[in-house]
């Protein structure tokens, strides 16, 4: 049985950059203080571990191989032991946790994922998302994902979808969990992404962009949305710059993200913040049903008729080996030969 009214709490918190084990343990502190106020969901921001790869952004390709380097060493597996802590904490406390990180993929060694993982409140992960696109620079950090994690967790709180960042541009990618009766829906962003240098106009504006989308989704999706963004502190800027005081200009002087809840009128609503901390909003799910009356995009408001969407959830991976099932099938056979006999 689903909950009509739910407490969620965004993290507006920067991690420790490049520190996997201590941003965990800032993550569950943070997991506990929801808990004890009451949330029943924490979000936490894109790449939240180890920290946002915006290295990519000040510098030029050739001379990021070191900073690449120290991404790649602090990025964390999905089934690591930094990611059973959180499972542990969200089972302890009682509460469902979304949360990005860097992604290792097992089969190389420099190959990453920009993921988002919704943890159960009984410890069990429910989605993992792995960003289908990264955006402009980020493609020198990470590679494309797949649409497995495009799903809507059925939970006793309600069902929730995320996705990262760029993704909330995505029209298909939305009405992919539109059309899994999606009534929470967490958007994860970093702390600031620049497209610009800070003497040039027309800077992306993350808070600007972030409210178009997030309303838009909301009014389409006729649900409440979370965007959960991020902070840059002064360590995670010096290491960034490396020393270069044009690259550190461009970190100071871009647009900062922003955390806020939007209602399933596409109206802003509760507190936000760009500070860091915890911000709480309550939902009262029951106010998703009303809209869908006027403009219900997954049933009566569309043309199933005329539209045909098709999405592939199937685990993209870099090799099928087939000796390996060969081998599994000719041992069950022999198996079965000689139970017969």
């Amino acid at each position: 049985m689903t909950t009509e009214h739910v407490t969620v709490a965004a993290a507006h918190v920067a991690p420790v950059f490049l520190d996997p084990a201590a941003t965990i343990e800032k993550a569950i502190g943070f997991i506990a203080q929801a808990a004890e106020e009451g949330a029943s969901l924490i979000a936490f921001p894109e790449s939240f571990v180890p920290g946002f790869p915006i290295w990519a952004a000040v510098h030029a390709p050739i001379r990021t191989h070191d900073a690449f380097a120290a991404f790649a060493a602090a990025s964390i597996y999905a089934d690591g032991p930094e990611i059973r802590r959180l499972q542990d904490a969200a089972q302890r406390h009682k509460i469902f946790v979304s949360i990005g990180f860097s992604e290792r993929d097992p089969a190389s060694v420099g190959g990453l994922w920009n993921s988002n993982l919704l943890i159960g409140d009984d410890g069990n992960v429910l989605v993992h998302h792995r960003k289908l696109v990264p955006t402009f620079y980020e493609k020198l950090a990470w590679n494309p994902g797949d649409a497995h994690g495009l799903r809507v967790a059925q939970t006793r709180i309600g069902r929730i979808g995320a996705l990262i960042c760029g993704e909330n541009t995505n029209p298909l990618a939305r009405f992919a969990l539109i059309a899994q009766a999606e009534q929470i829906h967490v958007a994860s962003y970093p702390p600031v992404w620049p497209t610009r240098p800070p003497e040039q106009a027309g800077n992306y504006d993350n808070r600007s962009a972030n409210r178009i989308r997030a309303a838009a989704h909301a009014f389409e999706a006729k649900c409440f949305v979370m965007v959960v963004g991020s902070l840059l502190d002064q360590a995670a800027c010096e290491w960034i710059a490396n020393g270069d005081k044009d690259a550190l200009s461009v970190l100071e002087a871009t647009p900062a993200s922003e955390s806020f809840f939007v209602d399933p009128t596409g109206a802003v609503f509760g507190e936000s913040t760009m500070a860091q901390g915890l911000i709480f909003a309550g939902l009262d799910l029951g106010r998703c049903i009303e809209p869908k009356r006027f403009h219900d995009v997954a049933a009566g408001y569309n043309r199933f008729d005329l539209f045909d969407f098709h999405v592939r959830r199937d685990r993209l991976r870099a090799a099928h080996f087939a000796d390996v099932e060969e081998e599994g099938a000719e041992i069950a056979t022999r198996l079965e030969g000689r139970q017969a006999g």
